[in-house]
């Protein structure tokens, strides 16, 4: 009669769970990091609206920091300043917004957008 092997486990069980609990922090990072490069984005586009709106609205005298803050989404608003400088028959706005952080530590300033319209006489 044939001795049967048996089969020593090695102690391995669970190694899976442990390498993907280790590897997770990495995952959680990249993801954290693909929606800022997307907030940083957005926030640049928004700036180039808040700019274009501001110069509309102060061709038209009216205050360009509100036509800015009324462009741009409402929780971007409070971050978002839009001083008007005029110059012989043209306004010119500059438009910066506050870039919001997901991810901790990391403070990426603001977004700069600039826009020039005629003014209206």
């Amino acid at each position: 009669m044939p001795r049967r092997r048996h089969r020593r486990t090695t102690g391995d069980r669970g190694q899976v769970a442990i390498e993907y609990l280790g590897f997770l922090p990495v995952l959680v990072l990249v993801a954290l990091a693909a929606v800022q490069l997307g907030l940083v984005a957005y926030t640049a586009q928004q700036a180039g609206t808040a700019a274009r709106a501001g110069a509309r609205a102060a061709s038209l005298d009216e205050s360009a920091q509100q036509g800015c803050a009324a462009a741009v989404s409402g929780w971007l608003a409070d971050g978002t300043a839009c001083p008007a400088s005029f110059g012989g028959d043209e306004v010119t706005v500059t438009a910066t917004v506050d870039i919001p952080s997901v991810v901790p530590g990391w403070d990426l300033g603001t977004a700069t957008r600039t826009a020039t319209m005629p003014l209206d006489h």
